[in-house]
């Protein structure tokens, strides 16, 4: 919930601007918007084409403002989607409301300031950096006294950056800023008034991280629950690479947020993800994505080379999945298959269990399946909202038969597959008595048919794994299904 914390009333902004001639002056980056302009711009070329990265590079050498200046060509925002910081836009109303002017001034590039001054049509002027003055601290304070006389505007900002322009100001708004800055602020001597929007990046961080999509990576178990080889050492190699593949997987999320910033804002749902509301700066997703692959992959190198191997391989997919396979028809659906049968391999590579064919073609089908039923949602989702196509996807919602045709289908396969495994001799080996296991077949038909029937009627969350977890007919079948696997293993 959106708190406002307010000075005492003597140290207010003048209730009536217009009365003295004062502008309000309002910063952009984090202030006006809960997002950093300089990694949306940076994200959106990325996200276009990788190869903008050689061209990201260049212009950095050239200078900050320069760099500004060709991001805001190689990747355009929409401005109408950008996550915009309510409290702000109330005070500007206030404001305006009273007579006051308003301005808009950023070290964002002109071209990306002059679209949300439009859009939001709040503003009597704007300006920004233009490709060599780049306005920040003393360079916009410089600029803001020259516009307008010191002493004569009020700014509203909230970075250690506009302390130098605060110090030229008749008044100050503070947005989001810590108590050490905050009494920085107030020793000024000026009119202040803080703004308290958010709570801080810890629990949008951590939502980022999307820990409940761990329960994937408990495939990593599969290989040694599989094999009934339950011992101490494996259980724990297990765990480890559970671990290290949860933290992994974990920067690949917040790398693929990063790149899908735009379609996910177009998405109902998606678009209260941490990084697409601006919960959380785009500044500090982009510094948790290196970090966690070197946990990551700092963990892995314990259990060998093998499941090192099988992490980079992971890893490489899901970055490819990210930058382009998944607006790639069918191959998209396809990767995900692949991704989830990884976690299997993985497995089997950090607790040194050999794999069996018929494990690696269920789990092949079987995720397929649960990966068109994931394009399937998104296509129920965007035909009910009346879209033609699924953002950033290469699929049309005409399309949405055939892939609940796929979903279906293969998902048949998956059982096909176990039925046919229930007779061969490892079933034999490790089962006292298989005759129970035949009822998984049976469970599995009536558990896909009806995600598929779900899914089709619009019920289904975006991932048909995290539906699955908290679903309570699904857990019933799983529970069934254990029992069904204990039953042949006993009786």
């Amino acid at each position: 919930m959106r708190s406002l914390d307010f000075e005492p009333r003597e140290h207010r902004i003048a209730a009536h601007p217009e009365a003295d001639g004062e502008v309000l002056v309002v910063d952009l980056d984090g202030t006006l918007t809960r997002t950093d302009l300089f990694y949306e711009t940076a994200w959106s070329a990325l996200s276009k084409r990788l190869g903008n990265i050689t061209g990201i590079a260049r212009a950095l050498a050239r200078g900050r403002a320069h760099a500004k200046h060709r991001l805001a060509e190689l990747g355009p925002i929409d401005a109408a989607k950008l996550p915009y910081n309510d409290a702000v836009i109330d005070h500007i109303r206030r404001w305006r409301a009273t007579g006051g002017r308003t301005a808009l001034v950023s070290a964002s590039d002109q071209h990306v300031v002059d679209a949300v001054a439009a859009h939001l049509g709040l503003f009597d002027e704007a300006h920004g950096s233009d490709g060599r003055r780049n306005l920040k601290g003393a360079e916009k304070a410089a600029f803001l006294v020259d516009r307008f006389g010191e002493g004569a505007f009020t700014y509203i900002g909230d970075s250690a950056a506009d302390l130098e322009v605060w110090r030229v100001a008749s008044g100050a708004v503070t947005v989001d800023i810590g108590s050490r800055r905050r009494a920085q602020v107030d020793s000024m001597g000026i009119g202040t008034e803080h703004l308290t929007t958010h709570d801080g990046p810890f629990r949008p961080a951590l939502r980022a991280m999307r820990p409940h999509q761990w329960l994937k990576n408990l495939l990593i178990f599969l290989p040694m629950l599989a094999a009934h080889q339950f011992d101490l050492v494996t259980a724990t190699q297990a765990f480890i690479a559970f671990v290290a593949f949860s933290v992994t997987a974990s920067s690949v999320y917040l790398l693929n947020d990063l790149l899908d910033l735009d379609a996910d804002r177009a998405h109902p749902r998606k678009r209260r993800r941490p990084l697409a509301s601006g919960a959380l700066p785009l500044a500090t997703g982009t510094a948790l994505v290196p970090m966690l692959l070197a946990v990551g992959l700092g963990l892995s190198l314990l259990l060998g080379p093998l499941f090192l191997a099988a992490m980079l391989g992971y890893y490489a997919v899901t970055t490819a999945y990210s930058f382009k396979l998944k607006r790639l028809l069918v191959i998209d659906i396809c990767t995900l298959a692949g991704l989830y049968t990884m976690r299997i391999i993985a497995g089997g590579a950090a607790t040194g269990i050999p794999l069996s064919m018929w494990l690696l073609a269920f789990s092949t089908f079987f995720f397929f399946s649960l990966a068109a039923m994931k394009r399937q949602a998104e296509l129920v989702s965007g035909a009910a909202a009346g879209e033609e196509k699924a953002h950033g996807r290469g699929y049309q919602v005409g399309d949405l038969p055939l892939v609940a045709n796929m979903a279906v289908s293969s998902g048949i396969v998956a059982v096909l597959v176990f039925a046919l495994y229930l007779n061969s001799d490892t079933v034999t080996r490790l089962y006292a008595n298989p005759t129970p296991l035949w009822g998984i077949c049976l469970v599995l038909l009536y558990w896909i048919s009806r995600m598929v029937m779900i899914t089709h009627r619009g019920w289904m969350h975006d991932d048909p794994v995290v539906f699955a977890a908290t679903d309570r007919i699904s857990l019933i079948c799983g529970g069934l299904m254990v029992a069904l696997v204990l039953a042949g293993m006993i009786l």
